[in-house]
């Protein structure tokens, strides 16, 4: 039993497969989600990957205040890892999305033991490619806020608004399970206090995977702002990391192009990973 929710798809036996985790020797894989969203939501998580279920077990994590997991006074990386490291259980692949990429990175490096492959799609590790440029301008532009704590008269209504719209992107539908998670994600630690060991990562030889869009076609302010820290990100990381680079069309890969990051991810899986 974990502290937070896990939704658990399982259809080998659709597909002809023994369901279980023992079937065809394939170890499950956990899904650790970004902010605004929960793990199975079809706008911002992961639901674009349930085809992977025809052939192995996905746990898909809800985080603290997000999905159908228990409120926190605030969400933390740290606490996130620890539950991370309870839904792996004795061993499993790990997928992880922004925010939700930094958790799975700290997962890894607590217990790699646990942790088969780790799969990360754009990842909000600022702080491990902080002598890049781009993302030192980043860190200098966010550092001088209060952390993680909007002002008093800013709801989740606003904060939603301004954080989709005000970058050019449409807005969600304001439902109380976004506002929710929008809720939590107003209260997040913030992520440039993350400290990630890379080299206990390094030094087990976990197998990586790095996943990134190209961001050619997002709005001008969400590619200035947001997608050039994150794909110099992801070319540090596969750097530092030995990791494969795999670049996709658009900036939020794993919801516009699901077939391709299934794709990657089963050939990533199946490899001997």
């Amino acid at each position: 039993m974990t502290a937070v929710h896990v939704t658990v798809w399982d259809d080998r036996e659709r597909a002809g497969e023994t369901a279980g985790k023992g079937a065809g020797g394939r170890a499950p894989a956990a899904f650790v989600h970004n902010i605004f969203t929960w793990g199975s939501d079809a706008l911002y998580g992961f639901a674009g990957q349930r085809p992977l279920a025809d052939s192995r077990q996905l746990l898909l994590m809800d985080r603290r205040g997000y999905g159908d997991s228990p409120d926190t006074e605030r969400s933390d990386f740290e606490v996130d890892a620890g539950d991370v490291l309870e839904v792996l259980g004795d061993g499993a692949h790990l997928v992880g999305h922004g925010n939700g990429g930094v958790v799975a990175l700290l997962a890894a490096a607590h217990r790699p033991d646990l942790v088969r492959s780790l799969a990360l799609i754009q990842p909000s590790a600022f702080t491990a490619a902080a002598d890049r440029p781009v993302v030192a301008d980043l860190l200098d532009r966010v550092r001088g806020r209060a952390p993680g704590i909007p002002d008093d008269d800013v709801t989740p209504e606003r904060f939603l608004r301004t954080s989709t719209e005000g970058i050019g992107l449409p807005v969600p539908e304001p439902t109380p399970r976004r506002l929710r998670a929008t809720a939590t994600s107003m209260r997040e630690r913030p992520i440039w206090e993350a400290q990630i060991p890379l080299a206990a990562i390094r030094g087990a030889a976990v197998p990586v995977l790095v996943i990134c869009g190209t961001w050619e076609d997002a709005p001008t302010a969400y590619r200035e702002y947001v997608g050039l820290p994150l794909m110099a990100v992801a070319e540090s990381l596969s750097d530092s990391l030995g990791a494969r680079l795999v670049r996709v069309p658009g900036y939020y890969p794993h919801t516009q192009r699901p077939g391709t990051v299934n794709a990657a991810l089963r050939e990533f899986w199946d490899s001997g990973a």
